[in-house]
């Protein structure tokens, strides 16, 4: 006998993008398996994406107010049926095989409690900034670990139960970090998470130079240093990995040397010395960029990449001063440890 088929939540949170929504339920309804639901969740829309939502053929829920991502992904799965809460972002266009894969490897490894993919590497946007956005993601997703230590709401699944036992999304999370919040969580709890190298979606958002800044500074680095903070330990995967930490360690001493440059130049060519060995340290993600669009997207792509890490070091640095004045301003506890 074969074991009875696993009903599935597809679970698409939507603001003010109907263009997308329309492609990305389209995909879904292409991949949807028997035994499974598409709930769309209009988070406070303010232009026409609930009417379209509404005439998309699924279950549309309605937000009153913009609540974010989290708030928005908990109303859809205590609205859900399915066993298994698989979440797409609402500019993701799933694979014709996307939900059966993740089904079957839910029936097949019980001891996983959630399974997450990548991009692919072919984005829809054309343009340097969303094709280099896109690939950096896929780079560091196709290289984590398959036992992963996080969780990725983009193309992500997690069994109700796992779901149900760490109270969901932290819907205080107001950036789109909810979801790695929600991986170290359920690590805590003892539930093993796969990231699905082979499980890649395409993303048809289209990036700037200023909406990459703003939304790899305040919406991920601020809130994830944060909760490194707060668990006080980097695990060594994805964009915090050993590698990536000694990067940002890099750059931000090779900008220390370039401004003492300023009072005594020989510092210029330390500082010079410091950023070539980031480069070297980075070359595999270069041969990548050369291999997936050429040469002059390669080049093109080291200035960026060292604005990331140079970013992402002063949001750490922030974060780090910003635990160390709280904590000389709480009193010293008493009580002993034994």
């Amino acid at each position: 006998m074969h074991a009875a088929p696993i009903h599935v939540s597809l679970i698409v949170p939507v603001y003010n993008n109907p263009q997308d929504l329309v492609e990305c339920i389209s995909a879904l309804k292409t991949a949807q398996p028997a035994h499974s639901e598409i709930i769309v969740v209009n988070d406070g829309s303010t232009d026409d994406t609930g009417s379209v939502a509404e005439g998309l053929g699924v279950t549309v829920l309605h937000l009153r107010e913009n609540a974010g991502g989290a708030a928005a992904r908990n109303h859809g799965a205590r609205n859900a049926r399915g066993a298994i809460y698989f979440f797409i972002d609402s500019d993701v266009v799933v694979q014709p095989d996307t939900v059966d894969r993740v089904v079957q490897f839910f029936q097949e490894r019980p001891e996983f409690a959630a399974i997450f993919g990548s991009y692919n590497t072919e984005p829809r946007a054309q343009n340097f900034i969303s094709q280099y956005r896109n690939l950096l993601h896929h780079y560091f997703h196709q290289r984590g670990r398959s036992e992963a230590s996080t969780f990725w709401s983009g193309c992500g699944a997690i069994r109700r139960s796992a779901f149900e036992v760490v109270d969901g999304f932290d819907e205080d999370f107001k950036t789109n970090m909810e979801d790695v919040e929600l991986g170290y969580r359920l690590k805590k709890a003892g539930f093993r998470i796969r990231l699905q190298k082979a499980l890649q979606v395409t993303h048809l958002k289209q990036w700037t130079f200023t909406s990459m800044i703003q939304s790899d500074f305040i919406s991920r680095a601020l809130p994830w240093s944060r909760l490194i903070q707060e668990a006080r330990e980097f695990p060594n995967d994805l964009n915090v990995a050993l590698t990536q930490r000694v990067s940002v360690m890099f750059v931000l001493l090779g900008l220390a040397f370039l401004m003492g440059g300023a009072v005594w130049p020989p510092l210029l060519l330390i500082s010079g010395a410091v950023v070539t060995a980031t480069i070297l340290l980075n070359w595999p993600l270069v041969v990548f960029f050369f291999q997936q669009r050429g040469l002059l997207f390669a080049c093109g792509c080291i200035p960026l990449y060292l604005l990331y890490y140079l970013y992402s070091g002063i949001a750490y640095l922030i974060v780090w001063m910003e635990f160390k004045i709280i904590s000389r301003g709480k009193p010293t506890d008493s009580i002993s440890d034994y």
